[in-house]
């Protein structure tokens, strides 16, 4: 267990002193990549977070429907196997809905902004 800040904290202090004290003192070109390193920032601290939780899902999810346990690289190449011989239907439910939850767990990190996934989670927009 480590003390606070945490990683994230650190992360999302770090963006947040980037576009409210430096961006804006910056000129236009230094300001525009600062706020590409902000954006930055702010997505590896979301990954840090998501990391745990992410992983978790997403082998329980692999491991459940393959019906057997192993790494998570292992899994999903057994699964992609799977698929491409037919052993699994695109349409088989738990495959849907395996994809469609590591498609939203990954759009949480990447993305959170995007519309549809907003509108899909029902998540609030994040400060730009």
């Amino acid at each position: 267990m480590h003390d606070r800040p945490d990683p994230c904290e650190i992360l999302t202090a770090a963006a947040a002193f980037l576009r409210r004290e430096l961006i804006p003192a910056l000129p236009p070109e230094l300001s525009f990549k600062t706020r590409i390193l902000a954006n930055a920032l702010d997505l590896v601290a979301r990954q840090t977070a998501a990391d745990g939780a992410a992983a978790d899902g997403t082998h329980a999810r692999l491991a459940g429907l393959l019906g057997r346990e192993g790494s998570e690289e292992e899994l999903a190449a057994d699964l992609a196997r799977r698929i491409e011989e037919g052993a699994i239907a695109l349409t088989d439910p738990a495959l849907i809905d395996h994809l469609w939850t590591t498609t939203l767990a990954k759009l949480a990190v990447d993305q959170p902004n995007y519309a549809s996934y907003r509108a899909e989670t029902g998540a609030a927009g994040l400060q730009e």
